[in-house]
Order: C-alpha cells, then sequence, then structure tokens
C-alpha cells in the first residue's frame, strides 16, 4: 500500500475512535496529537493508540498489552490473532465502563 493511502485509512480509524469516545456513555477523555491519540479513564488508566507509520500499522498500548493492527482485507487486523480493531477496542473500553464505541 502506497503511505498517502495508509496515512488515510489510519487517520480515518483515529478519527472514529476520537469521535466514537466524545460519543460515549462513560469517563473517557480523548485527546489527539497528531498521529496519538490518548485516552484517558476516570480512575487514571490509559489508552494510547498511534499510526505507526513505518510498519504501516496502528498500534494500541493499554495496560494489558500492547497491539499491532495492519489493513488486511478491508478491515485493521491484528497480524498475531486476526482480531479486529475496534473489536479489541470495544471489549478494552467496556472494562473500564465506556460503551457505545
Amino acid at each position: 500500500m502506497i503511505e498517502s493511502e495508509f496515512n488515510q485509512l489510519a487517520d480515518a480509524a483515529l478519527t472514529r475512535i476520537g469521535t466514537a469516545i466524545d460519543n460515549s456513555d462513560g469517563d473517557a477523555e480523548c485527546n489527539r496529537s497528531g498521529n496519538v491519540l490518548e485516552i484517558e479513564f476516570d480512575d487514571g488508566q490509559k489508552i494510547i493508540i498511534n499510526r505507526h507509520d513505518v510498519n504501516q500499522e496502528i498500534w494500541v498500548a493499554a495496560r494489558s498489552g500492547g497491539f499491532h493492527y495492519a489493513w488486511q482485507d478491508g478491515a485493521w487486523r491484528s497480524r498475531r490473532d486476526g482480531s479486529e480493531l475496534f473489536g479489541k477496542l470495544a471489549e478494552l473500553f467496556a472494562g473500564q465502563g465506556v460503551t457505545n464505541i
């Protein structure tokens, strides 16, 4: 995939995540700085999501671990276990009491 296509897809995903957090039922604050989206929950825990240009992946850092997602077959999928980015985020956010992602 060419760099501009990756950037467009990754930025759309980060925007979608930020919008979902802003519209969610829960106490989470979302801040974006360039390629990095930082989500902080009311208990102080954070999830960091960033666009990793070199590998053309979206990386997620959470208390439960780090996850890498690449664009495959029309979705952001983990190369490790095949999980889908938004499904994993819904799971991580639900653990913090944030729903409707």
